[in-house]
């Protein structure tokens, strides 16, 4: 009785219907439901978010060349699809299955790190060391995860927080291996002897790496493991009354975003050419989490478009001088009062309510 006192309402929802419901259709918080389509919607292939989504995001990726005038808007453009991609990976965790992270900058530093001191010191061509930094990555967050995941709230965050402590103090500490507070050179990136060499050709391998980042999240979203996450968002003990592993998803999406993250930081590293401490710095963390609340949590285009604007607008603000981080906190704090739900998700909803 203590037990059926504590489960959430779409627990008693589904107790009431008199068998337990698969995991595809599990009832799941407003929250984790950024990406819902209407019934009347589904019938049209636009509506939907991997057609439909899909093909306005490479639609823009195309067209969006044609207004950059220099070399300069293609850098940031190249910055906005690597932060958008850790974005889309770190929304997963955060957004759909309500784990905070602190400490996500750690394993984006370490990613772009690891690549650089096996091509560097061991002289492993490029296309083997990206990958197999990300493997170090992905074993690493699964042995930090076990016990760490075993957290809620804010003790949670406190111990990814400290998590990202500790990578940016070994970066920076370790100064035989990884160059110290000053940083290594990373080699260029180079694919079977084609050597990835410009802003232009940046800009296409970093949005064609963000579309694949989306349609996989996208495709996990829609699956029974997306929909056991979404369930754990809602409550955690309904979901583990109906017989959701609550454990194991929340590992597999802690060690999938931490990849993401490690894969978008080994390519930030080889584009720049140089790496530092500072990318594993709390601050990083703290900006690619208000990336993703910006744009809308549980919405993988939400993700995009909060990696888009927090990229892009500082270099719009730099002619304020003074008052640029006077004015970026105030656009911040407009958006959460009038898009309380991000922006994609608030405009989302407004649109539906409109139509209906």
């Amino acid at each position: 009785m203590r037990a059926a006192a504590i489960v959430s309402e779409p627990a008693r929802d589904v107790a009431d219907a008199g068998a337990v419901q698969p995991c595809s259709e599990l009832p799941v918080s407003a929250a984790a439901n950024a990406e819902f389509v209407s019934p009347r919607a589904a019938r049209h292939w636009a509506a939907r978010p991997r057609s439909g989504g899909m093909a306005v995001l490479a639609l823009v990726m195309v067209v969006a060349p044609l207004f950059m005038a220099n070399n300069y808007a293609y850098d940031v453009a190249i910055q906005v699809a690597l932060n958008a991609t850790v974005c889309v990976g770190l929304n997963l965790l955060i957004g759909y299955a309500g784990q905070i992270s602190l400490g996500h900058a750690g394993f984006f530093a370490l990613g772009g790190y690891a690549s650089a001191i096996i091509a560097t010191r061991y002289g492993w061509p490029v296309w083997l060391t990206i990958p197999t930094a990300c493997a170090l990555v992905g074993m690493l967050a699964f042995v930090i995860g076990r016990p760490t995941l075993r957290l809620k709230g804010h003790t949670l965050a406190m111990a990814t927080l400290g998590l990202g402590i500790i990578v940016s103090i070994v970066l920076t500490t370790e100064d035989g291996l990884t160059g110290g507070p000053d940083g290594m050179s990373v080699p260029p990136l180079a694919l079977f002897g084609w050597v990835v060499q410009g802003e232009r050709a940046w800009y296409w391998m970093s949005t064609g790496v963000l579309l694949l980042a989306v349609w996989l999240a996208l495709n996990l979203i829609e699956s029974p493991s997306g929909r056991a996450l979404r369930a754990l968002h809602g409550s955690e003990i309904a979901a583990e009354t109906l017989g959701i592993a609550s454990g194991r998803h929340k590992l597999q999406v802690f060690v999938l975003s931490a990849l993401f993250a490690a894969f978008a930081g080994a390519l930030t590293a080889h584009y720049s050419g140089f790496i530092t401490p500072a990318k594993a710095s709390f601050m990083h963390s703290v900006e690619l989490v208000i990336m993703v609340v910006f744009g809308g949590m549980a919405s993988v285009f939400g993700a995009v478009v909060g990696a888009v604007v927090l990229t892009t607008l500082p270099q719009l603000l730099t002619v304020l001088k003074d008052y640029e981080m006077m004015v970026f906190g105030a656009v911040l704090v407009a958006t959460m009062v009038f898009f309380p739900l991000g922006i994609v998700p608030t405009i989302a909803r407004w649109w539906e309510r409109r139509r209906s």
